[in-house]
């Protein structure tokens, strides 16, 4: 309201605007307009406090907003105030200095009048009117007013305008989108709103907005399904194509303004490849309501994009219908209400319906015929698995193929350690199937060079498999110092505490020291000591363990023979020594991997894979 020097007894008369729009006028500048009765009008800014002793009193005002068109720049809103005035005579201003004659009553020809206007909750702005009074005319006169921009007024704005003699009027700006939807308005600044121009891109299945002219920097637009449904701000200016139906809208507006006028379109209503997507789009839920008098209801939710005229209705699936065919119920069609639909959080429209009395013994299923044009959906089915079972059985299939992929995969990483379990099954039995054990391997008493060789190969093989080997040409030092027999001896502990085997590779010269050693005679060659290899007394001493074990019947448990390949003269011999019958023979290298198992599956022996009895 206006500052406490203006009365509040003012005279209060409301002057209404058109609700059609604002008048254009040509506007050329000027503020002010001498009409009957006065010249050289100029207007300025004032204060608050008018001087309540001027000489010409407001009769009527009569405010009014306008559009103000200049040639080159766009149309802007202005106040337009025409007042009635009364000029008062001299006399009658209260001087005591007056004379009988009529023609010293208008002795002073300027005079002003002040005209403030107001749009809460700003201040009052003042505009002092001052000019010349034309005394051969009536003591009435008119002016008019225009105050272009005027401040703190919008479009909507209620405005006061009041004189200096307490003349009192409100004036009401039409609403921005009253002003900007009249066709002549459309040179306006406030009107502008960005046009959106679309794209149906089919190689990428989407729809492309753009804007056109002007800044396009600081537009938004938003989509909505339905002009009455809520407007998602898009984040980026593409639409997937399959998301567009026919009541698909959009609305643009300034992001910078304050309050920003905004357009709505809906460009993709009535065309026929947007139909089929509204059809895609909808999906309807069967489900079972129990009542408290034990009966049950059929409960249905339907899902769309848009708001669907049509009917919908149950039905039932009999032997002998084709999957799509579906049986009606008579008496329960109903229409899909318009004013029951509701938004849910994705925009798409949702519908609830219930048919009671329905026999779900029947298999019940829902059928819909929507639009003007009857298409049909469904039927959508009741499924009576119940919805925790469905998880239980899914949660269950989850599991057995979380299960069998795991097993894939440990039987990848662990191939080999599967390969000697099964091995070791099928030969013996289940065994304990551990690491890698020890394994003491004796040379036989041979100074040729080859067969060292091949010894020191077999261990070096040994050694690569993970087994922890020990060779008797490795260790000539420890056999010096402590003796062969304590030497072998020391071996086999460690042998009981690792567990492992002992190897002994047989030649035709280790096939005649064993047969020697049954006669207990020393081997002579034409009455000479034979020369033997400095290793022959470790040989000589295994086959003393040999026979323990034997007396023991503990035959083959530590100790395995290994004979080559190249060893072909060895066929020569039908039988082993009594000694070394009963031990496991293994041919190398056709016959590496049975020694290999033999080696890893330890313990005691319960059968022969690799065993034989001949040479």
């Amino acid at each position: 309201m206006f500052p406490p020097g203006w009365p509040g007894w003012c005279v209060l008369m409301t002057l209404c605007i058109s609700a059609c729009g604002l008048e254009i006028i040509d506007y050329d500048g000027k503020d002010v307009i001498c009409k009957q009765g006065l010249s050289e009008c100029t207007m300025k800014d004032e204060v608050l406090m008018p001087d309540p002793d001027d000489a010409v009193d407001v009769q009527n005002l009569m405010p009014k907003f306008k559009l103000c068109c200049e040639d080159t720049a766009a149309c802007t809103l202005c106040l337009v105030i025409d007042a009635e005035l009364y000029i008062r005579p001299y006399n009658d201003t209260g001087s005591e200095d007056q004379s009988g004659n009529d023609e010293e009553d208008y002795s002073d020809p300027k005079a002003s009048v002040t005209i403030c206007y107001q749009a809460a909750p700003t201040m009052p702005t003042c505009k002092k009117v001052e000019f010349m009074v034309n005394h051969t005319q009536s003591d009435l006169a008119k002016m008019s007013m225009v105050i272009n921009k005027p401040a703190g007024v919008f479009f909507g704005s209620k405005v006061y305008v009041c004189s200096s003699n307490l003349v009192r009027q409100e004036v009401v700006v039409p609403s921005l989108d009253e002003v900007c939807s009249q066709r002549q308005q459309k040179d306006t600044e406030e009107c502008y709103v960005p046009r959106l121009i679309r794209v149906i891109n089919q190689g990428m299945n989407r729809v492309e907005l753009q804007f056109a002219g002007r800044n396009r920097s600081s537009h938004t637009v938003c989509a909505q399904y339905e002009k009455n449904g809520r407007c998602q701000v898009l984040d980026r200016m593409t639409i997937p194509l399959y998301s567009v139906t026919p009541c698909m809208c959009l609305q643009a507006w300034h992001t910078d303004d304050n309050k920003p006028l905004r357009i709505q379109s809906c460009p993709f209503n009535g065309s026929l490849p947007f139909e089929e997507n509204l059809r895609q789009n909808v999906s309807v839920s069967v489900g079972q309501i129990q009542m408290s008098n034990y009966g049950t209801k059929l409960l249905w939710n339907l899902s769309a994009p848009c708001r669907l005229k049509g009917e919908v209705w149950p039905c039932h699936r009999t032997a002998g219908l084709i999957q799509d065919n579906c049986r009606e119920m008579k008496g329960f069609r109903r229409q899909l209400a318009n004013s029951t639909w509701r938004q849910n959080i994705k925009g798409h429209w949702e519908q609830t319906g219930v048919f009671e009395d329905i026999d779900f013994q029947l298999s019940p299923c829902v059928m819909m015929k929507v639009n003007e044009k009857g298409h049909q959906l469904g039927p959508f089915c009741y499924n009576n698995i119940p919805t925790a079972g469905r998880w239980r059985w899914s949660l269950m299939v989850v599991a057995l193929m979380l299960l069998v992929c795991l097993s894939a995969l440990l039987i990848y990483f662990l191939h080999d350690f599967v390969k000697k379990w099964v091995w070791s099954w099928r030969h013996r039995g289940f065994v304990e199937i551990g690491r890698n054990g020890h394994v003491v391997l004796l040379s036989p008493p041979d100074m040729d060079n080859g067969v060292q060789k091949s010894v020191c190969g077999l261990g070096s093989l040994l050694c690569n498999q993970g087994f922890s080997v020990t060779v008797d040409q490795w260790s000539r030092k420890k056999q010096c110092t402590m003796g062969p027999l304590p030497w072998l001896h020391s071996q086999l502990l460690e042998l009981n505490h690792l567990g492992g085997r002992v190897v002994l590779v047989v030649t035709p010269k280790a096939l005649e020291r064993a047969e020697g050693w049954t006669h207990q005679r020393k081997e002579e060659d034409n009455g000479l000591l034979q020369t033997w290899s400095p290793y022959s007394d470790v040989f000589t001493a295994s086959l003393s363990f040999i026979q323990g074990d034997k007396l023991q019947g503990r035959a083959g448990e530590r100790f395995l023979l290994v004979k080559f390949d190249s060893f072909a003269h060895l066929s020569s011999y039908k039988r082993l020594p009594e000694p070394l019958q009963g031990l496991p023979l293994f041919q190398l290298p056709s016959q590496k991997k049975a020694l290999l198992s033999e080696l890893t599956v330890g313990g005691k022996r319960r059968g022969s894979g690799g065993r034989t009895q001949t040479v």
